[in-house]
């Protein structure tokens, strides 16, 4: 019977230290199965880690390459109410009365497109996309964006609503598939290693917004008032544009 409960116990810690690892990839399941609709004239590729210009790694949930050009989708299996705009530091996810911030989605998927932009130089014409999917039972509150944030059932109508005007040929989405796949790192410890650097960023600008340093530029994070309120906002604006709530 010990051996049991001790099993049991196991089996809970190792599902709470990967749930969000499991709750992330059900979500992307669910976008990838709605992507095999979409048609012939499309292709999808998911799960692609890339290494930017800059040397840091980029990991892009879906990607969906066609002749109109290429759709980056951010995927987030979240659930409550969900607040941001497209300019904002952090988003709010509300459940009940316990608030969360995670990191702007939109803000997320524009870094997805600078690595792009530079493993596909070559290819000055293309349309890129950004569209961030919620997929969980998420309500989207208020969200103020130029980029589609969208739940998971409107996907493919808004990849077919922006789908306007042709920018490359079939033999160039071909060839921009191929090098994706030649670029995209498959190695298990730079998998790991990606990931790591992302927590330590993370906590290293938790760290700096803690001691009102702006992550950004290093400046002062000064108490401001505007019209929703107090914030703080860097002392080198308008160069940095960088804003805290109080």
């Amino acid at each position: 019977m010990i051996v049991i409960i001790f099993i049991v116990l196991i089996l809970v810690i190792v599902f709470k230290i990967n749930s969000s690892k499991i709750k992330g990839s059900v979500g992307e399941f669910k976008v990838n199965t709605r992507l095999n609709f979409l048609g012939n004239e499309y292709i999808s590729l998911n799960d692609i880690l890339i290494k930017s210009s800059n040397g840091n790694t980029s990991q892009i949930d879906e990607l969906v390459l066609s002749e109109y050009g290429i759709f980056i989708i951010e995927t987030k299996n979240y659930k409550g109410w969900i607040f941001g705009n497209e300019k904002s530091e952090n988003w709010t996810q509300v459940i009940f009365k316990e608030k969360h911030t995670f990191r702007n989605p939109i803000k997320q998927n524009w870094s997805h497109v600078y690595a792009l932009k530079n493993v596909l130089s070559e290819f000055p014409n293309i349309h890129y996309f950004p569209i961030v999917v919620f997929t969980g039972d998420a309500t989207l509150k208020g969200i103020e964006s130029t980029v589609p944030v969208i739940y998971s059932n409107r996907l493919n109508s808004t990849i077919k609503n922006l789908s306007s005007e042709k920018c490359l040929s079939q033999t160039e989405v071909e060839k921009i598939k191929s090098i994706l796949e030649s670029v995209e790192i498959t190695e298990k410890m730079a998998r790991k290693e990606h990931v790591k650097n992302i927590k330590q960023n993370i906590v290293e600008k938790q760290l700096k917004m803690e001691n009102l340093i702006c992550p950004r530029c290093n400046g002062e994070l000064k108490l401001r008032n505007g019209r929703n309120g107090k914030f703080y906002g860097c002392s080198n604006y308008p160069r940095c544009r960088f804003t805290m709530p109080y």
